[in-house]
């Protein structure tokens, strides 16, 4: 059972990088509570109370790693951990992905996706479901916009993923 909180807490706190890749829909951010030697087991209590009291239904984890999980069931936040873990099989881990992202945001549950930061890998994932949905369909306009969002140039994987996410199964 969550604790009950009261007052300014009871909201929790915004996450750290904390974005929108698709406003009201879909955003990523760090890791709840920090990651490595930052980390933090109130913040991370804080920061999963405002995900859920933000009306997230359902928290991504692209982490190899299980870090939080037991944290998300402690506080009653529906989650998936999706590891992005070796890049043997990144077109099918990509489609199922994608495919996940594109049935929740059907039904209209708020989606947030996090990894330990919010790094080109992240973004690269999140542009390329931007480009693989259809919302922008040519390339470089969405790596553009995905650059735009991240507020910086991602690297060549990142691009890459962006690049051939139209060639992914629907």
């Amino acid at each position: 059972m969550p604790p009950k909180l009261r007052g300014k807490w009871a909201l929790g706190i915004t996450p750290r990088n904390f974005t929108w890749i698709i406003k009201d829909k879909i955003a990523v951010c760090e890791r709840p509570g920090g990651y490595g030697d930052s980390h933090r087991r109130v913040r991370r209590q804080e920061e999963i109370i405002w995900i859920r009291e933000s009306g997230f239904g359902c928290l991504f984890s692209i982490n190899a790693a299980p870090h939080n999980l037991h944290a998300y069931e402690e506080l009653n936040l529906t989650y998936r951990h999706r590891p992005l873990i070796g890049l043997d099989n990144l077109d099918d881990w990509l489609t199922s992905f994608y495919r996940e992202l594109r049935d929740l945001l059907a039904k209209d549950v708020k989606i947030i996706v996090h990894a330990e930061e919010v790094s080109d890998r992240l973004m690269g994932v999140m542009g390329g479901y931007i480009r693989w949905s259809g919302l922008i369909k040519d390339g470089q306009e969405c790596v553009q916009i995905t650059e735009k969002i991240a507020k910086h140039q991602l690297d060549p994987w990142a691009r890459e993923v962006i690049l051939s996410a139209n060639n992914l199964p629907q």
